[in-house]
């Protein structure tokens, strides 16, 4: 029998928004608090619980930093035109080319993931992690060898967009401290439970592109982000265009996207297995969740 995996990103896709949907459509919770337990990484816990979402129960999925990696410079963090008030925070993995010690907020966005990069690491300042780091720290988790491969699968094409929206080495990106850590935890959960999971494929359609712009440390910059629009140019991702303001897909929810699929489009008739739902944080006109599926393909 052949079961499908189909992410529904009709709201966007994030790392928390995919992990929450993933532990809901039945990967096993004590498989990934395993993997997040075992990483190399102090100063973070994770919490699991249901809310409710547009009137809807779903899992929330939410990376929670202790008072020395949390961060707290909320001018970079609010959608253009919307205020404090607006509820989109910037979640980017940024590899900014430059000398520059930056503090970024984590992803809180969909409840997303931040992995700010920087070119080579300035003295001072907040503690960095290169590639090289973050892909140590995934070798040694306590996880599968499938996991660990989908997790640097995953962790590679955001480097990558990140060393080339910047114009610099893959190997010369360096991420704050903040967002390695929200965004190792987001990736490390997703790829935990997608291996516990083991689905014979991985359905993704079009990715909903919202419009206007996110305000982050350096400015201004467009939707869907560089990062996010070069990993859709990687990993020949379809957009659609929304009439949203703001930003459905982060980086880190291209890279799952782009990492997972093997198939864009559903089978002409199925049959639907499990269904889990995963909470997004933001505060937009979609419902902020993220519809996981087991399916069967049918004759």
């Amino acid at each position: 029998m052949t079961r499908l995996l189909y992410l529904e990103c009709t709201s966007g896709i994030s790392g928390d928004m995919c992990a929450a949907a993933l532990l809901d459509v039945g990967a096993r919770e004590e498989v990934v608090r395993a993997a997040l337990e075992s990483l190399d990484v102090e100063g973070f816990s994770v919490d699991i619980a249901r809310v409710v979402k547009s009137g809807l129960d779903v899992c929330d999925f939410n990376v929670v930093l202790d008072a020395a990696h949390e961060n707290h410079d909320h001018d970079m963090a609010y959608l253009h035109g919307h205020g404090q008030g607006g509820g989109g925070d910037c979640d980017h993995d940024h590899a900014h080319g430059h000398d520059h010690a930056h503090e970024h907020g984590h992803d809180h966005a969909h409840g997303h993931e931040h992995g700010h990069g920087h070119g080579p690491v300035p003295d001072g300042g907040h503690r960095h992690r290169g590639p090289r780091e973050i892909e140590a720290i995934i070798e040694g988790a306590a996880m599968t060898e499938g996991a660990k491969a989908i997790a640097r699968r995953i962790f590679a094409l955001v480097a990558d967009a990140e060393a080339r929206a910047h114009g610099v080495p893959v190997d010369q990106v360096h991420f704050h401290e903040v967002g390695a850590v929200d965004s190792i935890a987001d990736i490390v959960a997703i790829a935990a439970a997608v291996d516990d999971l083991a689905p014979d494929g991985v359905v993704v359609a079009d990715l909903p592109c919202g419009t206007g712009t996110v305000r982050c440390q350096h400015g201004l910059i467009p939707v869907p982000a560089p990062a996010t629009a070069l990993i859709a140019e990687i990993c020949g991702l379809p957009l659609t265009p929304v009439a949203v303001e703001g930003e459905l897909v982060t980086p880190t929810g291209a890279a799952v996207a782009g990492a997972l699929r093997t198939a864009d489009a559903l089978p002409e008739r199925f049959a639907i297995r499990r269904i889990g739902m995963g909470a997004g944080k933001r505060a937009y006109d979609t419902p902020g969740i993220l519809r996981a599926m087991i399916i069967e393909p049918l004759a």
